[in-house]
């Protein structure tokens, strides 16, 4: 299921004035498994855990900052249900995430640090299959065999979070986004290949640092993921994802904040019994130009109910 750790965890952006500032955004650096897998109709999920996030982001290099270090914890929980939308399989879902910051930098020869912590923006998803994956119930879904299934999900995030707007370092981001997205995977014996493709629209922050207006770009990704199902539903994947644009403006004038990143990681999945199992993940930056020099580790606990389990 939804991996909401790495989600948020992972979604950093920077923008930096003429102190330390760390802005929260969904930037399309999505690590997620099996978002298109078929489950059966009726069953529900909880979802809880913890995730941490380390290392270094980048600033404007026309501004005096060096050094800029982050450490995040942050913890989540989440519901999803699966349902049938005219036959097709079909998840709605929706977490609440928390989260502790600490940052550091160097401005103007003098360190400079920051502690925060609360809410991050929640978020909201429906994904449904359009091919390959029919609404199934837990008996039927017993003799499905996958093949190739193309499905769409859709993500919403709401200003909900922690913000305050004579502050530049802030959990929320005072801003809805959302971000469709289009998907591809395809099972071959134990090896699942999935590519996904999507762009996360903005709206504008009103209220930035005593009431200016924050604009950004269009965040344009692709991610793709090499599944290895190993036995009575252990499986483990290697992942990875592409992200381009969201470039940001306070009051008309550009940032030099414009993204192309990747980043890598590893999931692995361990079921516990019928109703409770266990999800280790990692990622890593490989490459970028802006906000990716991070790591980020995780574990989530799913339970499992309902639909006739």
């Amino acid at each position: 299921m939804t991996n909401y750790f790495r989600r948020d965890s992972a979604t950093i952006a920077v923008f930096m004035t003429a102190s330390l500032a760390v802005s929260f955004s969904a930037m399309g650096q999505d690590l997620e498994p099996r978002t298109y897998a078929n489950t059966p109709v009726g069953l529900n999920f909880l979802i809880a855990g913890y995730g941490y996030t380390g290392g270094g982001v980048a600033t404007d290099p026309a501004l005096p900052i060096e050094n800029t270090q982050i450490e995040l914890h942050s913890g989540v929980l989440a519901y999803v249900r699966a349902i049938n939308v005219f036959g097709k399989s079909a998840k709605f879902d929706m977490a609440l995430p928390y989260a502790s910051l600490q940052g550091t930098a160097t401005v103007v020869g003098q360190e400079r640090d920051r502690e925060v912590s609360g809410l991050i923006d929640p978020r909201f998803h429906f994904s449904i299959n359009f091919f390959g994956a029919p609404a199934l119930s837990l008996e039927e879904f017993a003799k499905y065999e996958q093949d190739t299934i193309v499905g769409a999900n859709i993500e919403v995030t709401a200003p909900g979070g922690q913000y305050d707007a004579g502050k530049l370092v802030n959990l929320g981001t005072n801003r809805w986004s959302i971000k469709p997205e289009l998907g591809v995977s395809k099972r071959m014996g134990p090896v699942t290949l999935e590519l996904a493709s999507g762009v996360r629209i903005y709206t504008d922050n009103d209220e930035f640092f005593g009431g200016k207006l924050r604009s950004q770009d269009p965040v344009y990704s692709v991610q793709g993921h090499l599944i290895y199902h190993i036995t009575h539903g252990i499986w483990v994947a290697a992942d990875a994802t592409f992200y381009t644009g969201g470039q940001s403006r306070v009051d008309g004038d550009k940032n030099d904040d414009s993204l192309e990143n990747t980043r890598a990681g590893a999931t692995l999945a361990l079921p516990v019994n019928k109703a409770n199992s266990i999800k280790l993940y990692y990622s890593t930056a490989i490459s970028g130009r802006r906000g990716s020099d991070f790591d980020t580790t995780g574990i989530a606990w799913q339970y499992r109910f309902g639909g006739g389990l």
